[in-house]
């Protein structure tokens, strides 16, 4: 509650896009469209939720991202009057780095993926003494990401499931946190960002290879600890391919015209591919968390 006090005054409550029984008749689709937030992703949420817990620093504040959490730090940071530095992978799209320099945030572009941004900015933090704000393993973060999974509730009180894609976790951590039971929270991933799916394998989180279509967002090496605290009111875990949630950008194009990241497609990519099978009259939610992208993505090649 605390964080939702928080950021009310500096994130959108989203809409949800009820579709009916629109994809194959025998359950009712929705989709939470927290891809309108401010920066085109539910990211924001948590960057507001950190920042507005702290003093300003006098050092600033310093982030690593694969690029939506970069935008949501700069967007508050600028808001807030704080000054940032965002670390973010070469594998970002030029889309999501360039908005970051345009909010006013210092960008510094490191070699591979956000597991090699994240180290180059705890370097920095160690050095400059800036305040460092994580993508997904920090309590005020993850509360932030969890006002999402509050909205849901409070619009849809019938929900019986809510498809949420994952990266580090910090998200679905955050909704199964509020939701606590009282809907099926199902976890979605691509095969190549598969951390929730090892982690839950394994007992614990454990480090996995990143890649594909969707690593920039959902490319995470390792599940956060705070969102492995929360597998405990997470129903399943699932995978999807990157052929699947390419066509599940299509579909919510040409179905809803929603132009939705590939990250964002997942949830869907579940439904479409039968990954998740609902039962008959059941009440489905799917998050679609970030639309950071100018254009379809083209096909995958082999």
């Amino acid at each position: 509650m605390e964080a939702a006090d928080r950021i009310s005054p500096h994130v959108r409550r989203t809409p949800i896009l009820d579709l009916g029984h629109v994809v194959d008749g025998r359950y009712r689709l929705s989709l939470k469209l927290d891809s309108m937030q401010p920066t085109g992703s539910f990211k924001v949420r948590g960057a507001f939720s950190a920042l507005t817990a702290i003093a300003k620093p006098n050092e600033g504040v310093a982030a690593a991202s694969g690029g939506n959490f970069g935008l949501a730090v700069a967007y508050a940071a600028a808001s807030l009057g704080h000054r940032a530095t965002v670390f973010v992978p070469a594998s970002s799209p030029e889309e999501k780095v360039g908005r970051i320099a345009a909010y006013g945030a210092e960008v510094r572009v490191v070699p591979g993926y956000y597991p090699d941004a994240l180290e180059e900015s705890r370097r920095w933090v160690a050095s400059s003494g800036a305040h460092e704000v994580h993508a997904f393993d920090q309590p005020e973060v993850v509360a932030g990401q969890g006002t999402c999974g509050r909205e849901i509730m409070d619009q849809i009180p019938e929900v019986t499931t809510i498809l949420v894609a994952v990266g580090g976790g910090g998200l679905i951590g955050g909704i199964a946190s509020w939701v606590r039971g009282a809907a099926n929270v199902v976890a979605v991933e691509p095969e190549q960002c598969p951390t929730m799916h090892a982690a839950r394998q394994a007992g614990r989180p454990v480090d996995v290879g990143v890649g594909g279509v969707a690593a920039s967002a959902l490319g995470a090496s390792r599940l956060g600890d705070l969102s492995w605290a929360a597998n405990r009111w997470i129903e399943q875990s699932l995978l999807v391919s990157d052929e699947a949630i390419l066509e599940s950008q299509r579909w919510l194009w040409e179905t809803c015209r929603v132009l939705a990241e590939p990250a964002g497609c997942a949830p869907i990519a579940a439904l479409i591919t039968g990954a998740y099978a609902p039962e008959p009259g059941e009440r489905v939610v799917a998050l679609i968390s970030g639309a950071n992208t100018t254009a379809l993505s083209p096909q995958p090649t082999n």
